[in-house]
């Protein structure tokens, strides 16, 4: 495996305890790979370990987020291929290797797809399955785990999507759906998450409802008219029945069916305007 261009970046919040056993696993497996932890205004301990074991850190003032402490990393990162990683010892060093051995094959991104039994709670894999389902509907390709923050990625494409990325927990779920619209090769590897130490900051509803609001934000920029048609459809269909129920008891047409068949025809245009839209503005990236 050749990692002369690699750089491997860690968010990491309040994960001392965490980052001192995986960085001697790291700096060992991967001694000259360039190593960035992105101290998201940690509290601990977490830039005296970074600083004992040698690796490279940026510190934010104060945290702002797992996707910005993302984007701060793929800004400062050296290397032409990006490994992200989790900082709470979930994600295994070993399996590294695995993901780029996908990605020299052909890839631009690889993702590390944890089992359902790697979930951190029933709860928290069910939404998964969830999520991954809306997304795979979206983009029309099977997304196995579009929460997973392990992969390995191209670090210009990457670049070209950080204005892109929320500075939340959902980056993730914007890079696979973005990589996905640009027509860029996503693989996937099956991996065996750890239990994390010390305490998630992911809330699940709160986060939730985000990641349910991001897959449709994206969805919009991936393919606007897969949302909207559907919605344009239910109306039309509500229209028509409406319309045929008032004429058979009525002999009217009536202005509620007037008003739902025209909100069909609005949101069929609003959809067909978006997707030139979106189709000229990653035609433009293209170039």
């Amino acid at each position: 495996m050749n990692t002369s261009n690699l750089s491997i970046i860690l968010p990491a919040k309040n994960e001392a305890n965490q980052l001192s056993r995986l960085l001697p696993k790291l700096k060992q497996a991967y001694p000259d790979v360039e190593i960035i932890v992105v101290n998201d205004g940690s509290t601990d301990e977490t830039p005296d370990i970074c600083a004992h074991y040698g690796v490279k850190v940026i510190t934010h003032p104060y945290s702002k987020g797992n996707g910005a402490a993302i984007k701060t990393g793929a800004k400062a990162a050296s290397g032409e291929e990006l490994v992200f990683m989790d900082a709470d010892g979930q994600h295994k060093p070993d399996d590294i290797a695995v993901l780029m051995e996908k990605y020299q094959s052909g890839f631009h991104m690889v993702v590390g797809a944890r089992s359902f039994k790697s979930q951190a709670s029933i709860f928290r894999g069910l939404a998964n399955k969830i999520y991954n389902y809306l997304a795979s509907w979206m983009v029309g390709h099977t997304i196995q785990d579009l929460t997973s923050g392990f992969r390995v990625v191209n670090a210009k494409k990457f670049r070209q999507f950080l204005f892109l990325l929320p500075n939340g927990f959902s980056y993730p779920t914007t890079i696979t759906m973005s990589f996905f619209r640009a027509g860029y090769s996503v693989g996937y590897i099956p991996i065996e998450a750890s239990s994390r130490g010390g305490k998630s900051h992911i809330r699940l509803f709160r986060d939730g409802a985000r990641f349910f609001l991001i897959i449709f934000k994206v969805g919009t920029l991936y393919s606007p008219l897969k949302l909207f048609l559907p919605i344009s459809f239910s109306f039309f269909i509500l229209g028509s029945g409406y319309y045929l129920f008032t004429y058979l008891f009525q002999s009217r047409f009536t202005n509620m069916s007037a008003l739902l068949l025209v909100t069909s025809v609005i949101i069929f245009l609003i959809g067909l305007v978006s997707e030139q839209i979106t189709s000229l503005m990653f035609s433009r990236e293209d170039h």
